[in-house]
């Protein structure tokens, strides 16, 4: 009898250990999934926002387009406020800060794309602009 209690209460416990071991797991794989979806939407995001901030560049110096410039502007301002929204999901779902911080510095420079004085800041600036969204990529697959 007291054998057969012995091993029930064994078994409960390995039971239990079991499944606290599974949900963990479960936990943490659903939290990398999430993870994962947020930072490659916002890369994606920040790409689209890139574009559209060098399309403005381009048509203000002469550049054409089949769209206006007030509809590329639009346009830019509409993939800006996706970014922030994708900035701020980066941030509830990063539990260090160097993921956001790498998101923020990528949109500064991108948002700075417009403002550049010639060809060659603007050059200079789509090259940084990439830089800092592929460092943004980086640090959100080490933060996985």
């Amino acid at each position: 009898m007291v054998g057969t209690l012995l091993g029930v209460g064994v078994s409960q416990l390995l039971q239990q250990r079991s499944v606290a071991r599974s949900e963990r797991f479960t936990r943490t794989e659903q939290v990398r999934q999430e993870r994962l979806q947020v930072y490659s939407s916002f890369a994606g995001s920040l790409m689209m926002y890139r574009r559209a901030q060098m399309e403005r560049w381009l048509i203000c110096n002469g550049g054409e387009f089949e769209e206006s410039d007030a509809a590329l502007r639009a346009r830019a301002f509409d993939l800006r406020m996706e970014v922030y929204e994708g900035l701020f999901r980066v941030r509830l779902v990063t539990t260090g800060s160097a993921a956001a911080d790498a998101a923020q510095e990528a949109m500064e420079v991108i948002s700075r794309i417009p403002k550049a004085a010639d060809e060659d800041a603007y050059v200079a600036l789509a090259r940084e602009a990439k830089q800092k969204v592929t460092a943004f990529v980086t640090v959100a697959k080490d933060h996985m």
